[in-house]
């Protein structure tokens, strides 16, 4: 969806329209002691193939088996070509969630698709194991993110048999959205009351980052990823009673949209086949 190859064909499009099997990426980030990588590739529709249960886009690709979701990558560095290889096992502790509709016309949706998992990874570029808890969700719509928003905050963090997810918009029609969810391991589901809003400061980009607490402070422990329109972060935060730490992303779909990001954008990106 950030991709400005396929922002270009729909802008050269009569009806701003483009075909998205043009444009399928694999996104691989990794964060570690000399182990980091970020990987965003590229492929047409002659490197894509889709099933009920699997979807391949050149390299690398995602499967359930049994009670497995497999996701195996083999993929490139865009700038070095340092290639990042290895497969995840995530392990769904339920699947208790159901799409919620994010804008107020219908036409964007999250999935939290599995929001509390055990998480096993095995890289071989670099070598590498990883054991831990997991998440998986999705995001899917009708028109470009830019249409229905300006910007937003997302958070996930897990403590133990519970996992946490805030989730906050501002969109284009002047509306906002907050969710905030508690998601248990049996897979029940509660609403999170996370009525505090706490600004984290800017980034080296000077985009503004915030989230929500129960009362308590939260702080950025690391940044992760630092861009013109979109960072991630990890914090230590405060929700359900609970001080935990979280994965955290701003987005800023203004800049995105922006001529002088799209100019920027190709850089990291590496086309396939």
């Amino acid at each position: 969806m950030f991709s400005p190859y396929y922002a270009r064909a729909r802008a050269r499009s009569r009806w701003g329209l483009a075909d998205p099997l043009e444009h399928c990426a694999i996104n691989v980030a990794l964060y570690g002691p000399g182990a980091d990588a970020w990987v965003l590739s590229e492929y047409g529709p002659a490197e894509v193939e889709r099933s009920a249960d699997r979807l391949r886009v050149g390299g690398s690709s995602v499967a359930w088996e049994g009670d497995c979701l497999l996701v195996r990558f083999d993929e490139r560095t865009a700038v070095f070509g340092q290639r990042v290889a290895g497969v995840v096992r995530l392990y769904p502790s339920a699947l208790p969630a159901a799409p919620v509709q994010i804008d107020r016309r219908g036409r964007h949706t999250w999935w939290g698709v599995a929001p509390h998992a055990r998480v096993e990874a095995e890289l071989t570029h670099p070598g590498l194991r990883l054991r831990g808890s997991g998440y998986h969700d999705a995001n899917f719509g009708d028109e470009p993110l830019e249409a229905a928003f300006l910007d937003w905050s997302w958070s996930r963090a897990s403590l133990g048999e519970r996992a946490t997810v805030l989730y906050d918009a501002r969109r284009v029609d002047g509306s906002e959205l907050r969710l905030g969810r508690m998601f248990h391991s049996d897979g029940r589901v509660e609403e999170l009351a996370a009525p505090r809003r706490a600004l984290l400061g800017r980034t080296r980009w000077l985009l503004p980052r915030s989230t929500r607490t129960d009362g308590g402070d939260a702080r950025v422990l690391r940044t992760l990823e630092d861009t013109p329109f979109y960072a991630r972060s990890e914090l230590q935060t405060s929700l359900a009673g609970s001080r935990m730490v979280a994965v955290h992303e701003s987005l800023s779909l203004e800049r995105f949209a922006s001529p002088m990001v799209q100019t920027m954008l190709p850089f990291r990106i590496r086309r396939g086949g």
